[in-house]
């Protein structure tokens, strides 16, 4: 069993990798996935439109939300992070196993985050921002998420004057994360694989 305060230092860990150069930013490292049946619609989209910067910045996630997703979307997953995160089933069984692994905070965050970006009323942004940051991103906070100390500085910057896009290098910071720590684990976690054994029977019956 790995204990909570193991699990931050292994985020930490995959959070800071290797220094940065000046100039040269972190790549854009991103996939939405948790099934296994097509390819990560971000990356080909990435190669399509050049122009989009982060993998934070998916189109609504109410879009592309459905009430009960097939075996097939399921399976689908697993190839691609992106699909399981516009699903809200797909993001309720990756938050079931962020909660086992003591991790939750980590999606709860990213989500916040989306809600924030969307939002236009100057004192609603300011108090959202201030929200996320008292939940998240605070020391003080039980549910504070791994960042580094330089994403961390500039949010503490941006709290003068909050803004609807003052987290989205951290929330990159915490999707990149969840995608290449959390995510290979939910691949082979009983989370997953009783979903999948669940929707198989169905179409048996």
């Amino acid at each position: 069993i790995v204990s909570g305060v193991e699990m931050r230092k292994r985020q930490q860990a995959h959070i800071e990798g290797p220094p940065q150069a000046p100039g040269h930013p972190r790549p854009n490292t991103c996939c939405l996935c948790w099934c296994g049946c097509c390819k990560c619609l971000w990356n080909e989209e990435r190669r399509e439109r050049p122009e989009r910067q982060t993998c934070t910045k998916m189109d609504s996630i109410e879009v592309t939300e459905e009430q009960h997703p097939t075996l097939d979307e399921i399976v689908a997953w697993a190839r691609s992070f992106e699909l399981m995160m516009r699903s809200s089933e797909g993001r309720d069984v990756f938050r079931e196993f962020l909660r086992s692994e003591y991790s939750e905070e980590n999606l709860m965050f990213w989500i916040a985050c989306e809600e924030l970006k969307k939002e236009t009323n100057p004192s609603a942004v300011d108090e959202k921002a201030r929200i996320i940051y008292e939940d998240y991103v605070s020391i003080l906070s039980p549910k504070e998420v791994s960042l580094d100390a330089r994403v961390r500085e500039g949010i503490n910057q941006s709290l003068a004057e909050p803004s609807s896009l003052m987290y989205e290098e951290a929330q990159l910071q915490i999707y990149t994360l969840m995608h290449r720590d959390s995510f290979p684990r939910f691949l082979n976690s009983s989370v997953y694989r009783d979903l999948l054994e669940r929707k198989r029977a169905c179409l048996d019956t």
